[in-house]
């Protein structure tokens, strides 16, 4: 869920030498742990960081983003080149590079199955097939792809699988390597859904029409490919034998020394430059940071309990340094945030008693307080959905979430109708029915302290909490379905454009990435209105419009945005993360020995 700086001066290369003449090569494998377990490996299906972070390494979209480039740039991946793109920003043409081949498995019949156009176009069909669980449909049908949602409502009026040789005008293959798009209206920004494996990373039809369940057989076009696969517990990557030859090129930021110096020393070389990623998963933060510290992992995304203990003052701290650990350091392009469900009649609804509770809960809040206590510094707080590095970001905005007020949120629940008290001396509702708020938490750590925090600053102001706890996988399905009142996590950023965060707000997004189910027309014209405008001060000016109302109504409580620090022990080259892309791993190595 979603979902993500090198400190050490001059790189050495990033390949190790050759084994001697008679000795097996010793596997170059990359070591580490994700924090939650994964779903599965459908791209259409999944959302949580830990799935999508391995799909991105055994997928492929047509685009991507240079590794380096900062703004974010892109650039092909399996595509010849970049799309041809039509004035009116409707018409989209794609070339697939030719001899580009899935991984082998026993469904082609043990023959090679190159990547063609039909790929795509079938990879993108699945979404709008009834059949397939996805939270992600709303991305292309706000595209509006001509036919494409008529023909779904048809299977869903007639009740028939969904027609994937039917041609619709919107999405048709032109040759064995070209396939094109037509929209019903202008999308500025819809080429970003082509570099992002999850929307677009392709399938093959034979692989999913030939296993029961495509989430535990991701077959691509990626450098690597699944070996092995124990839920929730460990997941192996090997290098795809058939991989195409795919060299290093970047264009690191000027002034970026240690960008620079990455390029330097891969710039040319065969990717991936691994050719085993091990994953082991570790929910809790002290057996992760000590598996870490004693050389069983070699890479670690910080936990923030331990934010302080080995970055103070945002510095690595000496002993690590010492060990020849070192750390990669970003503000990452993604909101941590809580949302209510307007589904719920208890903390829904756009009245003013009920806008009034939301804006209470946030005036009781303090991000700065979380962000000392549960995260260690290891974020700084949100003023908006929208995460730096997107457009969209308004570095200057200063919000109320921001500014903890519990003697105004009491104030306010006071003036709104809810002052009265029960026996127990919580607030009550308008109604004078009892008023119990109940949060939703995963299972961790961390969860646990963030729960103990809110607990508190509600009961300050008079309000019931009530908590829940499930796995995060178990948190998304039943948000999914509607039935959580209350659930916050974090939200990385697909690409690099703030639209997204402001989609979690469009009523028609309902039930998909609109978690709260927020349904308001005023938003929506905004939010119409800025998609089909090319970036410039018009749109800007919509998208913070949208903003405001956003905070005025309160369906999401903007937290903060977190810090990442990715530690490396010295035999770890190469690894910078991408705020908008996670194949981290191609560009990694690991030196011999």
């Amino acid at each position: 869920m979603q979902r993500r700086q090198l400190l050490h001066a001059g790189l050495a290369g990033a390949v190790p030498a050759l084994p001697v003449a008679g000795q097996a090569a010793v596997p170059r494998t990359l070591r580490l742990c994700f924090t939650a377990a994964e779903s599965g490996f459908d791209p259409a299906q999944i959302s949580d960081s830990s799935s999508l972070r391995v799909i991105a390494h055994i997928f492929e979209a047509p685009l991507t983003y240079d590794h380096l480039a900062r703004p974010a740039k892109l650039v092909p991946l399996t595509a010849a080149a970049l799309p041809e793109v039509s004035a009116d920003f409707r018409h989209f043409v794609f070339t697939i590079r030719p001899g580009i081949f899935f991984s082998d498995d026993p469904v082609f019949g043990g023959r090679p199955r190159e990547l063609v156009a039909a790929d795509y176009v079938y990879t993108i069909k699945r979404f709008y097939d009834p059949q397939v669980r996805t939270e992600n449909l709303y991305q292309f049908e706000n595209a509006k792809i001509l036919g494409l949602s008529e023909l779904r409502q048809r299977v869903l009026k007639s009740r028939t699988p969904f027609p994937y040789d039917t041609e619709v005008e919107g999405l048709r293959t032109l040759d064995r390597h070209r396939f094109e798009v037509r929209l019903a209206a202008p999308a500025p920004r819809f080429l970003a859904l082509f570099a992002t494996t999850q929307l677009t990373g392709a399938l093959a039809r034979e692989v999913v029409e030939g296993y029961p369940d495509p989430m535990a057989h991701p077959i691509g076009t990626g450098p690597f490919r699944l070996v092995q696969w124990r839920r929730s517990s460990r997941i192996v990557l090997e290098r795809h034998p058939r991989y195409r030859e795919h060299l290093y090129s970047a264009e690191p930021p000027e002034g970026d020394a240690d960008a620079q110096a990455v390029a330097a020393s891969l710039r040319g070389q065969r990717l991936p430059l691994l050719d085993r990623v091990e994953i082991d998963i570790v929910e809790e933060a002290q057996p992760r940071w000590l598996a870490f510290l004693g050389g069983q992992h070699d890479m670690l995304t910080l936990p923030v309990e331990f934010g302080l203990q080995a970055m103070p003052a945002g510095r690595l701290a000496p002993y690590l340094a010492q060990r020849g650990i070192t750390a990669h350091r970003t503000l990452a392009a993604a909101t941590a945030h809580t949302y209510f469900n307007f589904d719920d009649p208890v903390v829904g609804g756009y009245g003013p008693d009920q806008v009034a509770l939301r804006r209470a809960i946030a005036l009781a809040w303090d991000s700065a307080l979380e962000i000392n206590l549960v995260q260690q510094g290891q974020a700084v707080p949100a003023q908006s959905m929208i995460p730096p590095h997107c457009y969209g970001y308004d570095a200057t905005l200063r919000t109320d979430m921001d500014s903890p007020d519990p003697v105004r949120a009491m104030a306010l629940l006071d003036i709104s109708g809810y002052a009265g008290r029960d026996s127990e001396g919580f607030r009550t509702r308008p109604d004078g029915s009892p008023l119990t708020l109940r949060f939703a938490f995963s299972t961790n750590q961390r969860a646990r302290r963030q729960s103990e925090l809110w607990n508190k600053r509600l009961r300050a102001v008079g309000l019931r909490v009530q908590i829940e706890t499930a796995p995060f996988a178990e948190l998304i399905k039943r948000s999914l379905a509607g039935r959580l009142m209350i659930w916050g996590y974090i939200w990385f950023a697909g690409n690099a454009d703030g639209d997204f965060f402001l989609g979690m707000a469009y009523g028609p997004n309902g039930g998909q990435s609109n978690d709260a189910r927020f349904r308001l027309p005023a938003f929506d014209r905004l939010y119409e209105q800025q998609r089909v405008l090319p970036d410039g001060p018009e749109r800007l000016a919509l998208m913070h419009d949208a903003t405001r109302l956003m905070l005025a109504h309160v369906p999401y409580i903007p937290q903060s945005h977190p810090i990442v620090t990715d530690l490396m022990h010295a035999h770890v080259r190469g690894h910078r993360r991408h705020p908008f892309v996670n194949d981290w791993w191609r560009f990694t190595s690991v030196s011999a020995g």
